[in-house]
C-alpha cells in the first residue's frame, strides 16, 4: 500500500475524537472518584438497589481486573466490577455501577437492541479481527475480490458498534432515572453521575465514527482505483 493523503482526512480527525473522548472519560472519572456520596453506597450496593428496584433478582455482581473495565455479561447474568468501582463510596462508582445494572433490567425485560447486539456478536468478532487484515492482504497481494471481502467484513464490526449506541444510551437512562426516583443521589451528586456517563457515552460514538470513517476511507479508495 502507498502513501494516501486521502487517509488523514478520513481517519486521523476521527481517531483524534477518539483521543479526545478517552480523555474527556478518564478527567470525569478522576474528578468524581474523589467526591463521596452522601449516603455512603458503595458501587455493589448500587447495582443492587438498582436491580431491587427495577425487579431484577437473578443478577450477582463479581469484581474484575482492570480500570474502567466494569461490564454486564448476559452470559453468566453477572456485572462486573472494577476494584475502583465496586467497593468504592464514589458518586463517579454509583454512577457506573448503577449503568451496568442498567444493561441487566434490559437483559431481563428483553429490550430489543440488546437482543440484536447478543446475536450478532460471532459474526461481528469475525469481521472486526478479519476484516482490516483482508484488506491489507488483498491489496498485498492486488487481489480486489480479497480487498472487498475485507470491507465487508469490517462493516459488520461497523454495525455492531452502530448497535451497541442506543445499548449503552439506554443503560445510561435507566440508571440515572433510577438514581433520580428513589434518591441513590442526591441532585448534585446525579449531576456528577451524569456528567460521567455521558463521558463514557462519547467515548462509544468516537469509535463509531472512527470506524465509520475508516470503512468509507476504504471504499472511497476502491472506487477511485476503478
Amino acid at each position: 500500500m502507498y502513501f494516501d493523503p486521502m487517509y488523514y482526512l478520513f481517519v486521523l480527525p476521527a481517531l483524534a475524537l477518539v483521543i479526545v473522548a478517552q480523555l474527556m472519560v478518564r478527567s470525569a472519572f478522576s474528578k468524581y472518584s474523589k467526591i463521596p456520596n452522601l449516603r455512603g453506597l458503595t458501587g455493589a450496593q448500587a447495582a443492587y438497589e438498582v436491580l431491587h428496584y427495577n425487579g431484577v433478582s437473578s443478577v450477582t455482581v463479581f469484581p474484575c481486573a482492570g480500570s474502567l473495565t466494569d461490564h454486564y455479561d448476559p452470559r453468566t447474568r453477572r456485572i462486573m466490577l472494577s476494584e475502583s468501582v465496586l467497593n468504592s463510596r464514589s458518586v463517579a462508582a454509583v454512577g457506573i455501577a448503577a449503568h451496568e445494572a442498567g444493561h441487566a433490567v434490559q437483559h431481563a425485560k428483553a429490550y430489543s437492541p440488546l437482543k440484536i447486539r447478543t446475536a450478532i456478536i460471532p459474526a461481528c468478532n469475525i469481521g472486526s479481527s478479519l476484516g482490516i487484515p483482508l484488506v491489507f492482504l488483498g491489496y498485498w497481494l492486488q487481489f480486489a475480490g480479497l480487498i472487498w471481502l475485507g470491507i465487508a467484513l469490517f462493516s459488520l464490526a461497523v454495525l455492531f458498534q452502530l448497535v451497541t449506541l442506543p445499548v449503552e444510551f439506554d443503560a445510561s437512562r435507566r440508571a440515572l432515572a433510577t438514581i433520580k426516583s428513589y434518591g441513590l443521589l442526591n441532585a448534585n451528586e446525579q449531576a456528577g453521575a451524569k456528567r460521567v456517563l455521558t463521558a463514557a457515552a462519547f467515548t462509544y460514538v468516537a469509535a463509531l465514527a472512527q470506524s465509520v470513517m475508516t470503512l468509507l476511507y476504504y471504499i472511497s479508495r476502491m472506487n477511485r482505483r476503478r
